[in-house]
């Protein structure tokens, strides 16, 4: 029998070839179906370090349990579908490289949380998308149809250029600890949605938005805890935003 790559021990494989190791995942699972609580599964994949989380998904998927069911689309961080706890942390599968999720321990996988589970790591995303919609997250614009472009500085730009990079993955709603308990509470991502409106030199809605979310208890219900700006993959400044848009309001108001 002619020996292959794979079955040669890690130390001997050739020089730059990246070593397999075993790692373990935790998955919580849950079945409509069951009508049962949500249990744990565990399973065990060879990979290397540098593989992502969402590949070590995709193993246990392919080989070892087709009926694990969870989103993913681009695969590249930019679609925000594959938003998942992951060692109790809100990240993209992937994003996140197994040797950086300390590998030698069992890695849980949850779906996020605050929105209902339809099964094992997909929930219901219809709530989160609701309050988006609610914000009117597009140009609101008076007078007639411009002849051409409207023209924006550099330095207009820059004032919402933070808020412009959401994906939409609600990894920064989901760590909220008021969105787990408030249904009234609108979540940082729609707050930094209409951030990126209101501060547009181009836009004439800022004022609607404002009094939409001023409503409901609307931004004031945000207590600073900063989880939703350390869950962001994309570096948004979550927290800042928010405050800008509860001094907007303070601002206008006066």
């Amino acid at each position: 029998m002619t020996a292959t790559l794979e079955d040669a021990p890690a130390a001997e494989q050739p020089a730059g070839e990246i070593p397999t190791f075993d790692v373990t995942l935790r998955v919580r699972r849950y079945s409509p179906e069951n009508g049962e609580e949500s249990t744990w599964d565990e399973f065990t994949v060879t990979a290397h370090g540098t593989d992502r989380v969402l590949d070590a998904l995709h193993m246990i998927k392919w080989e070892k349990d087709g009926s694990l069911t969870f989103r993913r689309s681009c695969a590249h961080g930019v679609c925000g579908s594959d938003a998942m706890r992951i060692n109790g942390r809100n990240r993209l599968a992937c994003k996140t490289l197994l040797k950086d999720v300390n590998p030698d321990k069992p890695i849980t996988v949850e779906p996020i949380k605050g929105l209902p589970v339809l099964k094992d790591l997909v929930v219901d995303m219809e709530p989160f998308f609701a309050s988006y919609r609610e914000i009117m997250p597009f140009l609101i614009t008076h007078g007639n149809e411009p002849s051409r472009e409207r023209i924006q500085s550099a330095e207009q730009r820059e004032r919402f250029d933070d808020t412009t990079k959401c994906i939409l993955c609600a990894a920064c709603t989901s760590s909220c600890p008021v969105f787990w308990t408030d249904g009234q509470y609108f979540g940082p991502a729609a707050i930094v949605n209409a951030h990126r409106f209101i501060f547009d030199s181009r836009d004439d809605g800022a004022t609607q938005r404002l009094e939409i979310l001023n409503d409901k208890e609307g931004v004031w219900r945000c207590r600073t805890t900063f989880n939703c700006t350390e869950a962001c993959p994309r570096g948004i400044e979550v927290t800042k935003a928010i405050a800008e848009v509860k001094q907007a309001m303070i601002t206008r108001a006066f």
